[in-house]
């Protein structure tokens, strides 16, 4: 993304994030963003991980997967985007720690960070996989924790509630705007069934769903996910972009620690 807003529109607060985003080095050489999904809006205040916003379900059956101990554990305050925003030079700093982040742990994604962090693009790491027997390609870093949520819903009852159609995961190409990348193109954010589950704060023809029209202050009456299933990703570092501004409903990106989602 380069640092130059010449031939682009930015509202106050994106132009503003674009700025200081650039100030701080955040951005390399430029890349290309597509046009859709990006934020209409800013988050408008800071989420403590782990508590009230992710309503982590801690306490639930335990769950092994081949062998092996699924670790609960919150997302990482620093990666939640809604803490860069509107937070000062915390919220900068925590924008800049968490391109680093995910660059060291999951590949140099053209434009942002620094190639000497990661030699390979995260593309590099990605493997076929399955969730609910759907098929999807992810960074090979998350498989463990994607496969404690799919056995803990199998486990319990957030296979009766809700069946999932289309799942997707790593993508090539950057689909946020105003100087932010997508947890999609480091192969740890994924997406259930766009058509029933929306993106309410997004641009283009995203906000016009019928559920985007409802009058309610409940984001769970915009898309058609249970919230047992929410609570089952969050239990093990995942985040839910229905918590955001943005209201994605059918987006779940792992924050956590890949390091911590499994022991023996």
């Amino acid at each position: 993304m380069a640092c130059s807003t010449r031939g682009v529109y930015l509202k106050r607060r994106a132009r503003h994030w674009w700025l200081l985003a650039c100030a701080l080095g955040l951005f390399g050489t430029q890349t290309r963003a597509e046009p859709r999904p990006q934020p209409r809006t800013m988050p408008q205040r800071p989420v403590d991980a782990g508590k009230a916003d992710v309503s982590l379900d801690y306490g639930a059956t335990p769950v092994r997967v081949g062998g092996m101990r699924c670790v609960e554990q919150p997302p990482q305050a620093f990666l939640i985007r809604t803490n860069w925003f509107n937070n000062g030079a915390v919220g900068a700093a925590m924008a800049q720690q968490a391109v680093r982040y995910r660059t060291e742990k999951y590949g140099f994604f053209r434009g942002f960070g620094r190639a000497e962090w990661n030699p390979h693009p995260p593309g590099f790491y990605a493997v076929a996989t399955t969730f609910m027997g759907l098929p999807l390609q992810v960074h090979k870093r998350i498989v463990p924790a994607l496969k404690c949520v799919e056995q803990a819903l199998k486990d319990g009852p957030g296979h009766l509630v809700y069946t999932a159609r289309g799942v997707g995961g790593i993508r090539y190409h950057n689909t946020y705007h105003g100087g932010e990348v997508s947890n999609h193109v480091y192969g740890i954010a994924m997406d259930i069934d766009s058509d029933v589950n929306t993106c309410c704060g997004c641009v283009g023809t995203w906000n016009q769903h019928p559920l985007c029209r409802k009058k309610t202050s409940n984001v769970y009456d915009r898309t058609a996910l249970p919230a047992t299933w929410v609570k089952t990703f969050e239990r093990f570092g995942f985040y839910w972009l229905g918590h955001d501004a943005m209201q994605d409903t059918m987006h779940f990106e792992f924050l956590g620690d890949p390091d911590k989602s499994i022991a023996p």
